[in-house]
């Protein structure tokens, strides 16, 4: 799967119809939600914000009063097609007096999605997850080791007692870490299925 690195803004002009996309990164689908009221504010005197977004395993389109499945079905169909994920797209219509039609529609919103991609750097992302693990001092040099050699990201570390270690990696990641150091009592894992970004064009 694939992500944008930056947000795009980009516009279309088709018989005297103004489409302007907003491409954004999004993390969260109440993010998403939040971005989609700020482009309604924004565009406030547009006749039409449509958008499509997906996040992780989640999926949401909407038409926003065009034409049922002209615009965010195919808008959401090209996110599904570009295998893009935690990706937002806001279509912007300023209706310019001459009607498309059903066909004329999904072309356009289409296009201008299709151009805003386009436009985008994107990365590389994996599925996986964030956790934490408690070891003694001993052990904390063989524990560098092995994240390092398994590419576990280390986020935080507590030094207390014990040293408290939150990690990020792909499950398979954490289950030969965890099979090659020893840990107290329990993996503690805080979230599932975020996204591991990876700067590979």
């Amino acid at each position: 799967m694939r992500t944008i690195k930056s947000n795009i803004t980009c516009e279309i002009v088709v018989k005297k119809s103004k489409f302007i996309a907003n491409l954004f990164s999004v993390s969260s689908k109440e993010e998403a939600e939040d971005k989609i009221k700020e482009i309604s504010k924004r565009y406030h005197d547009a006749r039409h914000n449509c958008y499509a977004y997906i996040v992780d395993d989640y999926e949401k389109c909407s038409d926003d009063g065009e034409p049922s499945k002209t615009a965010g079905a195919p808008m959401l169909d090209i996110l599904k097609k570009k295998e893009l994920t935690n990706v937002l797209v806001v279509v912007t219509r300023y209706f310019g007096g001459i009607l498309l039609g059903t066909g004329g529609l999904v072309k356009a919103y289409s296009e201008c999605t299709q151009n805003a991609i386009e436009m985008a750097e994107t990365i590389n992302v994996i599925k996986g997850m964030s956790y934490e693990i408690e070891i003694t001092y001993d052990n904390y040099k063989n524990t560098m080791y092995w994240c390092n050699n398994l590419d576990i990201n280390i986020t935080e570390v507590k030094y207390e007692n014990n040293i408290v270690l939150s990690l990020e990696s792909t499950k398979e990641g954490k289950n030969q870490l965890l099979n090659n150091i020893d840990i107290i009592g329990t993996c503690n894992i805080k979230k599932e299925n975020i996204l591991i970004m990876h700067n590979v064009k």
